[in-house]
């Protein structure tokens, strides 16, 4: 921890299992350094927390109904410049790592990764640093490296965070509806959505911008979805 401070590090917990919080507070509930201030399911109970509890370190989620991690950090650190906030997420971090950086964040880590690393990166975060994995830190370096007229952009990074979010949703097999109950928005909402996807990677019909979805979710978690695939809406 920071040589500054000999006070614990206040930490909450940003997620929607409830078997994932108590995972965490089991791995953290020894440790002098870090005390866990509170827990909350969705982004309007963990904004409220973070008013009332005063953490100095959130554990955030990408993936939460309604407002996604993503969105969350943007919220948080309008009102609290100076907090610090690791994702855990179930995702790669080739998918979200730099976009969460980018949102703010001082750490990105898969949730597979927790049990090893996440000590680790609660204190370096914690003493100043950014916790990213060696895999990433190594990417990184090689992009800053090349520069920007070396660097190749995936068709996915066009789109916005939440375009992302609906896409993966779209590359499961979920229907719009079935999207729009996980995300707690509108049909509409996700529609529209769908529309800027297709348009932005340049699919002339939604059966095309489906099975690209589905490929690419296989590709990039390297698992298939195991839901069968239609075009209807």
């Amino acid at each position: 921890m920071s040589n500054t401070s000999t006070a614990p590090q206040r930490l909450l917990i940003v997620d929607d299992h409830p078997v994932f919080r108590h995972g965490i507070r089991q791995l953290l509930g020894d440790l002098p350094d870090v005390t866990i201030c509170g827990e909350a399911d969705n982004a309007r109970t963990a904004l409220q927390a973070m008013r009332d509890l005063d953490p100095t370190i959130v554990l955030v989620d990408i993936c939460m109904p309604g407002v996604n991690g993503l969105e969350l950090i943007k919220l948080m650190l309008a009102e609290r410049q100076h907090l610090n906030v690791i994702i855990l997420s179930m995702y790669d971090e080739s998918l979200y790592a730099l976009r969460a950086l980018r949102a703010g964040a001082k750490g990105y880590m898969a949730k597979s990764q927790a049990m090893n690393h996440l000590i680790d990166a609660i204190r370096k975060v914690a003493s100043g640093g950014v916790y990213v994995s060696p895999q990433l830190a190594e990417r990184l370096i090689f992009k800053m490296i090349q520069g920007s007229d070396g660097d190749v952009v995936a068709p996915v990074d066009k789109l916005s965070d939440r375009e992302l979010e609906v896409f993966q949703h779209i590359g499961s097999g979920l229907s719009t509806r079935d999207i729009a109950e996980a995300l707690h928005l509108s049909i509409k909402t996700i529609e529209t959505h769908r529309a800027h996807i297709k348009e932005k990677l340049g699919f002339a019909n939604a059966t095309d911008m489906i099975k690209f979805a589905v490929e690419w979710k296989e590709t990039s978690e390297g698992v298939p979805t195991g839901r069968p695939v239609t075009a209807a809406g």
